[in-house]
């Protein structure tokens, strides 16, 4: 794919109203976005959560059972089950470039400890970083009662300083607006040696707040992200300090 490839989809694709059974939104690559605005969801705080687990077979692999006496296991696909802090062998981060209507452009994320500001500029705030896969993930807070503020923000997963493993996760980034259905874009597609990847994009578009699902792998980090989309910012290499536990 093209580096161009994608970044705006056609108009004529179809706004999804949720599915009333789940209360969720999942953006595929067939309907791709959502209006906040049409579903009365453009106010209030954005919650943003990073969620992942780490499939059995990253851990030795699923124990062998006597298919003579278990004969349906055999058509069942392989366990996944939840990551805990003596089985995560991943430090995946959650992120967002933001560009403001006045021009401002930077980045929340963990790295650099850039955590941003819910209430004041850029409306955008990163609960904290995640190191050791707890239940809650990551969550970014966006503050929609300043829309008329936000011109664009880029959410973004990346792993940290570790072997690229986005193949042998399971994460998924979920979009709790204030109200109406929750909003999923699962991060599925195997790019086993990306480090990065765009999830999603939300633009003020003539005062409407759209949600686009992206899901761009890259093999670099916010830099090639950067690039990607024209953010246009200057980027050092950045190191975390030593977590306890």
């Amino acid at each position: 794919m093209g580096l161009l490839d994608g970044l705006r989809r056609g108009r004529n694709d179809d706004f999804d109203s949720g599915n009333a059974a789940t209360n969720a939104i999942e953006l595929t690559k067939r309907h791709g976005h959502v209006s906040l605005t049409r579903q009365g969801a453009a106010t209030g705080h954005l919650r943003i959560n990073l969620s992942w687990q780490m499939r059995t077979s990253d851990f030795g692999g699923p124990q062998r059972e006597s298919l003579l006496r278990h004969p349906f296991k055999a058509l069942k696909p392989p366990e996944v089950v939840g990551h805990s802090q003596s089985m995560v062998n991943v430090d995946l981060d959650l992120g967002c470039l933001y560009e403001l209507q006045d021009g401002t452009k930077g980045v929340v994320q963990p790295l650099g400890g850039y955590l941003g500001d819910v209430n004041g500029p850029p409306y955008v705030k990163l609960s904290g970083d995640d190191r050791f896969g707890s239940a809650s993930g990551e969550t970014i807070y966006v503050n929609l009662d300043q829309r008329e503020h936000i011109k664009r923000l880029l959410v973004f997963a990346y792993i940290y300083d570790q072997t690229p493993a986005f193949d042998r996760t399971k994460a998924v980034v979920t979009l709790y607006p204030s109200n109406g259905p929750r909003i999923e874009i699962s991060l599925d597609e195997r790019q086993p040696q990306a480090r990065s990847c765009a999830v999603v994009l939300i633009e003020n578009v003539k005062n409407e707040i759209v949600v686009r699902r992206e899901v761009r792998f890259v093999y670099g980090f916010q830099a090639e992200l950067d690039r990607l989309y024209g953010w246009g910012l200057q980027w050092g290499r950045g190191f975390k300090t030593k977590a306890g536990r």
